[in-house]
């Protein structure tokens, strides 16, 4: 059984969700291989569908082979918002007025 935060990284891969982890993924993977292809095949899959199972049972393989990509693959899913449910608000550029970047709110918000 593969692990679930590898599912879930395969299903954000096959939606495009973010383009650092979709770049970091298809570097590792090269240009022919059938890695390369479950990552192309997975592509607008469903979560959970077989070629978003397919390319974490690939992911999984990949990270026991390469432990390095495991990490770096961990890293920038914990960055883009992955894994344990946080929220992953970024504010750049000129910024005026208030801005709040919160999960939960069980109330009111009064700046």
């Amino acid at each position: 059984m593969v692990e679930p935060a590898l599912i879930a990284i395969a299903s954000a891969l096959a939606a495009r969700a973010a383009a650092s982890l979709y770049e970091l993924v298809r570097a590792k993977f090269g240009d022919d291989s059938e890695e390369t292809a479950a990552l192309e095949a997975a592509d607008g899959a469903e979560p959970g569908s077989p070629p978003v199972q397919r390319l974490a049972g690939i992911l999984e393989r990949t990270e026991r082979t390469d432990p390095e990509f495991g990490t770096r693959l961990r890293g920038e899913w914990s960055k883009v918002g992955g894994g344990n449910g946080d929220i992953n608000n970024q504010i750049s550029g000129t910024v005026s007025g208030n801005a709040l970047q919160a999960r939960d709110i069980g109330g009111g918000v009064t700046f």
